[in-house]
């Protein structure tokens, strides 16, 4: 069995896989946490190609595939931040969930977070996505914010701010 690793979406062709693996988790994963309306703004304004590359342009995002070998389990998407890194994204398909590979895929990032001397991992995740949340505790994430966001089209995201020390 291979272990699992975080592959940079760094060409073209990485990244609009990344993009199209994003589509794929999040019509399956949100509905009944979020409307269906929301996913597809949502997709189309965070998880899209497009976004994805002003994200990286824009605002130094970095994009991984989370792989076991040559198979794209999931996803994740980071960005610095003074100190720290945010957890923008961490998603895994359907058949790859409850197997260990999100816990595998965070000890990497935790790692590469050591590496660069970050303090923290922050992330925001919503509050009505209770399994996602106590994966986050399990990991040592605490809640040190609740916050509301517009972010147009008549949506708002009503998330927990979580934060994970690194020692």
């Amino acid at each position: 069995m291979h272990p699992v690793s975080l592959v940079p979406a760094d060409t073209p062709a990485l990244l609009a896989d990344t993009a199209r693996l994003a589509g794929e988790i999040w019509r399956e994963y949100f509905p009944g946490i979020i409307s269906p309306e929301q996913v597809e703004y949502m997709v189309d304004k965070f998880q899209s190609l497009p976004a994805m590359k002003e994200q990286i342009r824009s605002q130094g995002y970095t994009y991984y595939q989370i792989r076991r070998g040559e198979e794209a389990l999931g996803y994740t998407g980071v960005c610095p931040e003074a100190d720290g890194l945010f957890l923008s994204k961490l998603y895994l398909k359907k058949e790859y969930r409850g197997k260990g590979y999100a816990t595998k895929a965070f000890r990497e990032l935790t790692a590469l977070c050591r590496k660069k001397g970050y303090r923290f991992i922050r992330l925001t995740c919503n509050k009505g996505n209770t399994h996602s949340l106590e994966v986050y505790r399990h990991w040592g994430f605490v809640q040190t914010d609740a916050v509301e966001t517009d972010i147009g089209g008549g949506f708002v995201m009503d998330d927990y701010v979580m934060t994970y020390a690194l020692d």
